[in-house]
């Protein structure tokens, strides 16, 4: 039986692959933030662990269990939990913006390195980081987590070209817009770190706060579910020789299209209205 540890499973994204790849005959170790979350995910059937990127005790112990319960042994990983600080770059505050590569990008890193030396050791494994069509471009309000996800793009880069040769394969997962939690879990991180009222362009900041506070929020255009995303989580999985990137969604294609061909100019202004 293959062996997964995947991380953010409480929703959304993880929560899909999870369940997915255990009907599949995976045994899944899924992780959560939260110690409920972790309770409900046993309960349902799944195998999980309490992981918070931020922290690397929980980093450390869970990984810990994961090798006491495989004898040592990991087939993949797939690092999927991160969050957004949506927020105006002048009014982002320089301990928020260290924390949030703590969770998208350092936690990751303590993760995927414990995960390399075991699959070195064993001659194979499928590592796959989840990115973002943020994580080549960035748009207004974005600025935070598509520096976490543009740091993460350079580094899977790097690790995937240092593997040649050793049964480990590397790959990004990048979608556009997912039908995920994504919108709440950035407006508690909004709540905690942006005083907006006292920003200087404090008026920029209705559209947002209209949509991070809405009800119900309208979807994205050609916004997809979770289950695209681990779509292409299986081709990099099984694939006999898995691709460096696997795009999802058609806002993902288009935009690395548009930034290709466009000239610099043309581009921001495509950036700027989003």
């Amino acid at each position: 039986m293959r062996t997964i540890l995947i991380t953010g499973c409480s929703s959304g994204i993880g929560y899909h692959a999870a369940h997915h790849l255990k009907s599949l005959g995976w045994r899944v170790f899924a992780t959560c933030r939260a110690e409920e979350d972790v309770a409900r995910l046993n309960q349902e059937g799944l195998e999980s662990l309490r992981l918070d990127y931020e922290e690397p005790a929980s980093i450390e112990a869970a990984w810990t269990e994961v090798m006491r319960r495989t004898d040592g042994t990991l087939d993949a990983l797939f690092n999927n939990g991160a969050y957004a600080i949506p927020a105006l770059i002048e009014d982002l505050p320089v301990v928020a913006l260290r924390q949030h590569f703590e969770a998208n990008l350092f936690g990751w890193h303590d993760l995927t390195q414990r995960a390399v030396r075991v699959m070195r050791e064993q001659g194979h494994g499928r590592i796959v980081q989840c990115s973002s069509v943020l994580g080549f471009m960035t748009t207004k309000f974005r600025g935070s987590y598509s520096a976490t996800k543009h740091a993460l793009e350079a580094m899977t880069t790097a690790l995937r070209l240092e593997m040649r040769g050793t049964g480990v394969h590397v790959s990004l997962i990048q979608p556009g817009p997912i039908r995920t939690d994504f919108r709440l879990n950035s407006r508690k991180q909004f709540d905690r770190w942006i005083d907006w009222r006292a920003s200087p362009q404090s008026a920029r900041y209705d559209k947002l706060t209209q949509r991070l506070y809405a009800e119900t929020a309208k979807p994205d255009a050609f916004e997809l579910g979770p289950e695209a995303v681990t779509e292409k989580l299986l081709r990099a999985l099984e694939d006999h020789n898995p691709k460096a990137r696997y795009p999802v969604t058609k806002v993902t294609v288009f935009t690395a299209l548009a930034l290709r061909v466009l000239p610099a100019r043309l581009s921001e202004w495509m950036m700027s209205k989003g």
